[in-house]
C-alpha cells in the first residue's frame, strides 16, 4: 500500500511542469521524482522567519515567475526550513527530517545554503545568497550539472 501511495505522489508531482516549480519537503519523494524525470535536486536550507538573506533569496529568485519557468524542466526543488518563531514551528517529524538533511548536507549550519544534487543525492555543488538575477542564479545552478 505504501508503495502505491508513493507512486501516486510521484505521478502527481510529475505534472509540476504544467503548474510551475513546486517545493517539496520530503527528500525521498524528491529523489524519486528526480530519478524518474532525470532532473537535479535543489535542496535549500533556509530560516524563513529570521534569516534576512534567505528571505531576499526567496523574493529575488525562488518566487519570481522567471526562475519558476526556467527551473521547472530541470530541477526538483526541496525546502528544508528552520523557522524560529513558535507560530511557524514545524512538526516534530518534519523538524527531525530537516535536521537529518542538515547533518548530511549542511553540517556547518549556513543559511541560506543551496545544495545541487544528482538524483542519487550526491553533491554536485553549492551556493548561498547572491544579489543577482533569477536567470544568472539559474545558470550557476545548472553549471554544477556538468
Amino acid at each position: 500500500m505504501k508503495k502505491h501511495i508513493l507512486t501516486l505522489v510521484v505521478i502527481l508531482f510529475s505534472f509540476n511542469g504544467l503548474i510551475g516549480q513546486e517545493w517539496l519537503t520530503d527528500f525521498t519523494i524528491a529523489k524519486e521524482i528526480a530519478s524518474n524525470e532525470n532532473k537535479s535536486i535543489i535542496l535549500v536550507f533556509q530560516g524563513s522567519d529570521w534569516c534576512a538573506p534567505c528571505i531576499k533569496l526567496d523574493k529575488e529568485v525562488w518566487s519570481t515567475p522567471e526562475f519558476k519557468e526556467l527551473s521547472k524542466d530541470y530541477f526538483v526543488m526541496i525546502l528544508a526550513n528552520f523557522p524560529r518563531k513558535r507560530k511557524n514551528a514545524l512538526t516534530t517529524e518534519k523538524q527531525e527530517h530537516n535536521n537529518k538533511l542538515a547533518e548530511k548536507y549542511n553540517p556547518n549550519g549556513f543559511f541560506p545554503y543551496v545544495v545541487v544534487l544528482n538524483p542519487k543525492g550526491d553533491i554536485l555543488g553549492n551556493l548561498g545568497y547572491e544579489k543577482t538575477t533569477p536567470k544568472l542564479y539559474f545558470n550557476k545552478l545548472k553549471a554544477f550539472e556538468k
